[in-house]
């Protein structure tokens, strides 16, 4: 049973920017994807490493090896039970790209504030 539901930020034209970039990926690939979405929605923020890690900044990434290399999906938790994915990559360096991560913050400003003006946002 679930007791986080998990949500893909939208860009202003309403493209899930995750959605798509998993579509992008191996099938394989989407497979292990979705089974870590199922572990996180079951487990949230007590989902351990190496499964996830936090980043800094309420920002978490979802961590697995796909057929492409290494994925990583950023998120953040919003309210009390929900999982927001901001935006996936392959990672090539040891760290996390601070684009990625500026990216992840943005998006987590944008869906606040679309949230707050109730603007197309679940």
């Amino acid at each position: 049973m679930a007791l986080y539901n998990s949500f893909y930020a939208k860009s202003e034209a309403g493209r899930p920017w995750v959605k798509d970039f998993i579509d992008s990926q191996d099938p394989r690939t989407q497979r292990k994807f979705f089974y870590l979405c199922s572990l996180l929605e079951e487990f949230g923020p007590k989902l351990p490493f190496p499964h996830t890690k936090y980043i800094g900044d309420g920002i978490f990434e979802l961590r697995f090896r796909g057929t492409e290399g290494n994925i990583r999906v950023l998120y953040f938790f919003f309210e009390q039970d929900k999982v927001i994915f901001t935006n996936g990559f392959v990672k090539k360096t040891k760290r996390v790209p601070e684009n990625e991560k500026n990216t992840a913050l943005q998006r987590r400003k944008l869906y606040s504030e679309k949230r707050l003006t109730g603007k197309g946002v679940q």
